[in-house]
């Protein structure tokens, strides 16, 4: 569920000041267009230039995300931007962000985008998972899975991001991740397959050619048939309980190339 967005300029005159002490006197504000899940998301910019600010309430049911990320970015140089500072109050818990220049990633299938991004997953994959408190890839899809033993397929130790929606890609000459609230610990070729979900919906690819890419990745290559088919099930019956029985235009894209992927997998 998407959550309601605030101006940061309506921020407590102390939360405002807590910020200006880290990113100098604020001289403009952009919020951001993009994103669902985070009340506070703005680039703001100073005298010493710009950062991507984001944040929840500190008793939003979802703050636990502002430390997974905070926990996580150490990890993630030249993958995702640098986290800057911190700010944890009472009442907002915010982060401040490397202000990256770039374009959401276009995922059509002539995009020249698209190889950026299978480079991106690709240095991802040589990432070594860091030892903070991650969620499981089969603790996320046990209750999706067709059945129990398909969850073995998705376990593994590597570090995932797990949200390849392609505003959660800031391409310009390289490719970088952005939002890791749902970082999570896995089989190393599920990032890729999260992909192909994505390339269908947002870029109008068939399954053979959203595949295709996925094997630009090296790990899609030891993904085994059968745990391949596995998510691409798990993840149709994710996005079904999502969509409801009135799914949104943005989400029904998803449903759609989701259920589409999951019959492709299971007649090949």
């Amino acid at each position: 569920m998407a959550t309601t967005r605030i101006a940061l300029e309506d921020l407590p005159a102390g939360v405002l000041a807590e910020i200006e002490a880290h990113a100098g006197p604020l001289l403009k504000v952009e919020p951001a267009k993009e994103g669902f899940n985070s009340e506070i998301a703005a680039r703001v910019f100073t005298e010493h230039g710009s950062v991507y600010v984001k944040g929840l309430r500190a008793d939003h049911p979802r703050v636990w995300t502002q430390r997974r990320e905070a926990e996580v970015n150490p990890f993630l140089h030249g993958i995702a931007p640098a986290l800057r500072w911190r700010i944890e109050s009472a009442e907002w818990d915010l982060l401040g962000f490397e202000a990256l220049e770039g374009h959401h990633a276009d995922y059509s299938p002539e995009s020249p985008d698209v190889p950026k991004v299978a480079s991106l997953l690709a240095r991802l994959g040589q990432v070594p998972c860091p030892e903070i408190d991650l969620r499981r890839a089969e603790q996320r899809l046990e209750h999706y899975a067709a059945k129990p033993g398909d969850l073995d397929f998705f376990a593994g130790d590597s570090l995932l991001h797990t949200d390849l929606n392609n505003a959660n890609v800031l391409v310009d000459k390289t490719a970088h991740l952005v939002d890791w609230a749902w970082a999570t610990k896995g089989a190393a070729w599920l990032d890729a397959g999260y992909w192909v979900i994505w390339l269908m919906a947002a870029g109008d690819h068939s399954p053979e050619s959203a595949e295709s890419w996925a094997s630009k990745v090296p790990a899609w290559q030891g993904a085994p048939a059968a745990g391949v088919t596995a998510f691409a099930v798990a993840n149709a019956n994710v996005w079904e309980q999502i969509g409801g029985d009135a799914p949104d235009a943005w989400t029904a894209r998803l449903v759609t190339a989701s259920k589409s992927w999951a019959t492709y997998r299971q007649t090949v």
